[in-house]
């Protein structure tokens, strides 16, 4: 890149400079005061450049960098947090794809967020999320930046539901407040749909079960209550699917044992309605390629593959390769399913599935692994 913005300062390549068409062309009675052009120069991303072109430009710097170039100014620090970020990195075909691992040590007293690429290489561990410790809390992608809601906290001996959301930002590596849920709840369900989050069911401050859902639009930092499930519904999960948002798992008030009672809930109508044929006790999932990938707690030596298209489940053996453990955490990098053992033996491999691959070649091992137990993952694209 030419240069860099530092606030009044400009640090340029040897022989490399950008000459600014606002101080020329006075002779045709364009006559700017000094102050105006300052104001001008600084008010552009890159002085010398059209905006356009120098999102572009921006766009094009490896993801890694992106801390450093968030305290260059505060125009570049605005646009990095943006939707059009993300936009200009797509088009410019710059989007690179990080797994972020919430991790436990082998003593089960710590956790940490760490962040590796599609080559497993680690990049850096996050700084701690804002709060107190939490259980039962959600966690979603939106706009490139990672969501953390509500969650269960014990302070001072006082155990309480929280409404709180914390946002993550990967492009600058630091943590942000959003507005507070409506209700406060732990062991809900919560996914991005379109855009937006939804949180249905869960626990509340006194303990009962709920039935209430909410949806949040990042435009105006607010949530909103929308139509409540037919029936309270806790340790749930949820996931969005040709833009509708499904949950599915956990338990109702209105069954005997874990549900298979599957809610839709389709933001056009902004109704719900119910299938019956979904998974029990799943104790991991994904989307991948707009299919929904699901282990069951009493079967987990297979994966249950749901189509959104006609509803229809397909199993798919898990082979034995790799790892003896009969429990994993799943994650998804470069559009293959990878299956992480919750058992925290350090010579085991990492199951990959890919989807695309030749009959009979879906699965082999890989290297990919967190430096811990995996109690949860996210992608971000960035």
């Amino acid at each position: 890149m030419p240069g860099f913005v530092r606030e009044k300062k400009r640090i340029t390549e040897p022989n490399m400079c950008l000459s600014s068409p606002l101080m020329q062309d006075h002779s045709k009675g364009n006559h700017r005061s000094p102050s105006q052009a300052t104001d001008e120069i600084e008010s552009l991303l890159l002085p010398g450049l059209p905006d356009d072109v120098a999102k572009y430009c921006l766009a094009l710097v490896p993801r890694s960098s992106f801390p450093s170039m968030g305290g260059v100014c505060k125009r570049w620090r605005s646009f990095i947090q943006s939707k059009e970020f993300l936009m200009e990195r797509k088009i410019a075909g710059m989007l690179e794809e990080w797994l972020y691992v919430l991790t436990m040590d082998s003593e089960g007293k710590e956790s940490h967020w760490e962040v590796l690429d599609c080559l497993g290489q680690k990049h850096r561990l996050l700084p701690p999320m804002p709060g107190p410790e939490k259980v039962g809390f959600g966690t979603t992608v939106l706009n490139g930046k990672l969501l953390v809601l509500a969650g269960y906290s014990v302070i001072n001996g006082t155990a309480s539901a929280s409404a709180d959301v914390y946002q993550y930002d990967s492009c600058l590596n630091c943590w942000s407040k959003l507005a507070n849920l409506n209700v406060a709840r732990y062991d809900f369900a919560c996914a991005e749909v379109n855009g937006v989050v939804y949180v249905v069911g869960g626990y509340g401050v006194e303990g009962e079960s709920l039935s209430t859902a909410e949806v949040y639009d990042p435009d105006t930092d607010k949530w909103t209550l929308i139509e409540s499930l037919r029936r309270p519904r806790w340790g749930c999960f949820a996931c969005g699917l040709n833009g509708k948002l499904y949950v599915l798992g956990g338990r109702s008030s209105f069954t005997i044992g874990n549900s298979r009672f599957v809610d839709v809930y389709n933001p056009e109508k902004q109704t719900w309605c119910e299938m019956k044929n979904g998974c029990v006790m799943v104790t991991a999932h994904a989307v991948l390629e707009k299919k929904l990938f699901c282990m069951e707690w009493k079967n987990q030596r297979k994966l249950a593959i749901f189509n959104p298209d006609d509803n229809s489940w397909k199993m798919v053996s898990v082979p034995l390769t790799g790892s003896t453990s009969v429990g994993f955490r799943f994650g998804i990098l470069d559009g293959k399913l990878l299956l992480f053992s919750v058992e925290g033996d350090p010579g085991y491999h990492t199951l990959l599935y890919d989807p695309n691959a030749a009959p009979g070649s879906e699965w082999r091992t890989s290297e990919i692994k967190p430096s811990g137990l995996c109690l949860c993952s996210v992608t971000i694209k960035a």
